[in-house]
């Protein structure tokens, strides 16, 4: 029996999950005894198209490609086109909306409203927006297990490195004490790239042609980004919700070489961290630059790279590092949930609870 998704957006990131469920299709399966099928695409731009019996992937991207729209898709006599998302949401008969749209992360919308609208129709949401796990985190789990669906949203902090599976399931028993983060690559290759001599401007400049920071880089520049990484993991890992408007904020563009240089010879280097800690149940959370000493586990991880470590009362700390941006990563995030939706869907769910 195959899983029929629709997708709310098909930009990069949604291109790319499309690419891999293609490429990996036999090998998912074989081993996990999931076929996927994307019966559905609307997007804002590039409009919306729905074949009931699957759509061609390959024929589909080629489509894009070619034309930039989806509506070139030669569709059947059932397919229907010119569907809004929560149309497309409410129609489409999908098991699973994957919802990758450009939100405004501090409204969440669209994305909020597409994943109210999903639960209400009794189907599972994945996600890669921040903006709705970090505002109603608990509202939208409510909500899924009240419908008893799945809630998936492990790309929203690190991408395709499982940074919000790990301390749920692998680290179960421990008490995390407290979580540090590099939870944005941009900002990490400039400070690397500072370390070389580079000023902040020179090193923006070349993320920019890296592609590693956005035209306008200012959610990166002043931490905004990983303010909302950090009630995501306060809502994840300690149960408590943390308006993101109120966790302390202040971003590198106060950084010069000189700080840089002094913190080196102090045998130190400048990271912007998250740090999240629990004491006695209240959870505290900033987002900051800070010195840290060279044999800090962070301390090591340099250029566009993203890394976690969680403080363990029995494990001790225990680091995990990874891409924390990118395309393909990104589009595996959203797989690894539609994995363990489809475990959860078979009885043999990993982990617990109905969100990812």
């Amino acid at each position: 029996m195959s899983m029929k998704i629709a997708m709310i957006g098909f930009g990069g990131v949604g291109q790319a999950f499309a690419e891999i469920v293609e490429e990996k299709h036999q090998e998912l399966q074989q081993n996990h005894g999931l076929d996927v099928e994307i019966v559905a695409v609307s997007d804002v731009m590039k409009g919306s198209v729905f074949e009931p019996d699957g759509l061609n992937i390959p024929k589909l991207l080629e489509c894009v490609k070619r034309t930039g729209s989806v509506e070139s898709y030669p569709a059947s006599r059932q397919g229907v086109k010119g569907w809004n998302s929560l149309e497309t949401i409410e129609n489409s008969q999908a098991d699973v909306i994957i919802e990758v749209t450009y939100t405004d992360v501090k409204t969440g919308e669209p994305a909020l409203t597409h994943c109210h609208r999903a639960f209400e129709t009794g189907k599972s949401v994945i996600t890669t927006n921040k903006g709705p796990v970090a505002l109603a985190y608990q509202e939208l789990n409510e909500k899924a297990d009240q419908h008893d669906v799945f809630f998936g949203f492990e790309g929203t902090v690190m991408s395709g490195t499982p940074a919000l599976r790990l301390p749920l399931e692998t680290l179960a028993g421990n008490e995390i004490k407290e979580i540090r983060g590099i939870l944005n690559g941009t900002t990490n290759y400039i400070l690397t790239a500072m370390e070389s001599g580079m000023t902040l401007n020179e090193a923006l400049e070349k993320a920019q042609a890296l592609g590693y920071a956005e035209a306008d880089p200012t959610s990166d520049l002043e931490a905004y980004d990983v303010r909302y990484k950090a009630a995501i993991l306060s809502n994840h890992v300690y149960g408590v919700q943390l308006d993101p408007e109120e966790i302390f904020c202040a971003g590198i563009t106060g950084l010069s070489v000189d700080d840089i240089k002094e913190a080196e010879k102090a045998g130190e280097k400048w990271k912007l961290l998250a740090r999240i800690s629990q004491n006695n149940g209240t959870v505290k959370a900033t987002v900051q630059p800070e010195r840290v000493k060279q044999d800090d586990l962070l301390a090591r991880v340099s250029g566009a790279t993203n890394a976690i470590v969680y403080e363990c009362d029995l494990s001790g700390p225990i680091m995990l590092t990874g891409a924390g941006a990118g395309l393909k990563e990104t589009g595996f995030s959203l797989l690894i949930d539609l994995i363990h939706c489809h475990k959860q869907k078979q009885g043999t769910k990993i982990g617990g609870g109905s969100h990812s």
